[in-house]
């Protein structure tokens, strides 16, 4: 079985449910996993936009998953230590956690692009960790990837109130 990521958050064409998104709830949707090498000893994820203007802008950032979780429940809270050891680093909004997709007015449907890692170490706690001092430390250690993407666009109802 290959690698693979799911979630719930998507419609039939893919676009991501706006709970998951600043228009609504600007929660983290609900992810899962399975097909991982056998050698996985820890994972991490990145939501990352690469259609923003200013090139690829990550909106989330969680690693020190471990190798027996194969599931993230929707609704994960902002905070850089979670339960069972998990960390979350600073998304390209320079906050923790998840940064709800936003993208700019007028901008046609952006790709969110969620990329899970399977790693063979489990790495370092790095206080405030951003997207390039993790990829630094995972360097040779991924052993297999796993994509999923969703699209958004504003909604039309932010639309009428921008004017």
């Amino acid at each position: 079985m290959p690698f693979q990521l799911k979630t719930d958050a998507r419609d039939p064409q893919g676009f991501l449910d706006p709970r998951y998104t600043c228009d609504a709830g600007h929660s983290s949707p609900e992810l899962r996993w399975e097909g991982e090498p056998e050698n996985t000893a820890s994972y991490a994820l990145f939501l990352e936009d690469p259609d923003a203007r200013s090139g690829i802008f990550t909106h989330w950032l969680i690693y020190q998953i471990p190798k027996t979780l194969h599931h993230l429940p929707a609704g994960i809270p902002p905070q850089e230590s979670l339960p069972n050891g998990i960390r979350q680093g600073v998304n390209d909004f320079g906050k923790l956690g998840y940064g709800s997709p936003c993208p700019p007015r007028g901008d046609a449907p952006h790709r969110y692009i969620f990329k899970l890692y399977s790693l063979d170490f489990v790495p370092p706690h790095i206080a405030r960790c951003t997207r390039d001092e993790l990829f630094a430390v995972m360097g040779t250690h991924i052993l297999a990837i796993a994509e999923l993407t969703a699209f958004y666009r504003e909604m039309a109802s932010r639309l009428s109130k921008a004017g």
